[in-house]
């Protein structure tokens, strides 16, 4: 028979409650008495049973988080971010990784979401409609959002349309008047329409400069280095003049333009200046100039709140707005008069 919480208690002299607490980490129990329990634990090899503290506690001290993809950088700086502060707060995670198709979504909140026995859900640039909200509300477990506003949801996000208009103002400060902005295609505006948003802060600095936009000078692709760096060798060779300056609308696509000013025999930022915005760990290695976000941080921020909401009186936190920082290197300068024209 295996070691039960009542031999830990008789063995450290203290109430089965008192073992409880000093194990869940939950309740007041002096530093004594926590320190009796846990080498009268480690003494007898006692494992707790999450199962049974379930049943007592209403709690699983489990947190489903949702996103659309593992392979990308935002992605899974935000999830290590997670997984980093739920490790800490003795929580488990279970991930669901919604994919490209909406039908897997679909899945997700029907089919496993309302089925496992989770605490709280974290959902990770994904734009829940109401439907989706209420279903999780109907199962009392409260939601935190990261990427965008949801209405009825605590959220954690940065303010696109800004972010992209100092971005594009920094380019215009330093002299620069031919600018091209590569962002995101259409099935990017599915949650939260973030190309949309980042390009509609391009438009309005060049408008408050007075500066034309060139309608070929607007490119979309994937969010990738790849696609990124293919739309922007168009850019840079097309005939007619080249722009001096690149608008990305995600550090990876910055480093595909950057790759593709290289290839073409340009020099950054002599021939043409970039920058980008996320913050990504290859930033620094490219020289590239960009508003660090700080997903991980937005991932543990974003735990604390749904925690808080668990573990507090129900009532969820304000939303945030993440002010990024600006990190300004070597990818942009001051254009070359005879660049101009």
């Amino acid at each position: 028979m295996g070691v039960s919480i009542r031999d830990v208690a008789e063995t450290a002299g203290v109430s089965m409650a008192t073992v409880s607490r000093a194990l869940s980490g939950r309740g007041n129990v002096s530093p004594r008495s926590r320190q009796r329990v846990l080498d009268a634990a480690a003494k007898l090899g006692f494992v707790p049973s999450y199962n049974a503290s379930s049943l007592a506690s209403g709690r699983t001290r489990n947190i489903g988080v949702m996103l659309p993809s593992v392979s990308r950088w935002f992605f899974s700086s935000v999830l290590e971010g997670a997984s980093k502060a739920l490790l800490e707060a003795g929580y488990d995670l279970t991930l669901y990784n919604t994919g490209e198709q909406p039908g897997n979504r679909e899945s997700v909140l029907n089919d496993f979401l309302l089925r496992q026995r989770l605490d709280g859900v974290l959902a990770v640039s994904l734009e829940l409609s109401s439907d989706e909200v209420d279903r999780l509300m109907r199962v009392k477990r409260p939601v935190v959002g990261v990427g965008g506003p949801i209405a009825g949801v605590a959220t954690l996000r940065i303010d696109d349309v800004a972010v992209a208009r100092e971005a594009t103002q920094h380019l215009i400060g330093l002299g620069h008047r031919d600018i091209a902005h590569v962002s995101g295609t259409a099935e990017f505006e599915r949650d939260f329409a973030l190309p949309t948003s980042r390009r509609e802060g391009f438009l309005a600095a060049m408008k408050d400069a007075g500066l034309e936009v060139r309608s070929s000078w607007l490119a979309a692709t994937d969010f990738t280095v790849s696609g990124a760096y293919s739309a922007s060798k168009r850019l840079l060779a097309a005939p007619g003049g080249r722009p001096t300056a690149i608008f990305a609308a995600s550090d990876e696509m910055a480093f595909g333009a950057i790759l593709a000013a290289r290839d073409l025999g340009l020099r950054v930022p002599d021939d043409v200046s970039i920058v980008g915005i996320d913050g990504h760990d290859l930033g620094p290695l490219f020289g590239l100039t960009t508003f660090d976000q700080n997903p991980r941080k937005q991932g543990e921020t974003a735990v604390h709140m749904l925690l808080g909401q668990i573990e507090g009186d129900g009532a969820a936190p304000p939303s945030a707005a993440i002010e990024p920082e600006f990190v300004v290197r070597s990818s942009t300068a001051a254009p070359k008069a005879a660049q101009r024209g």
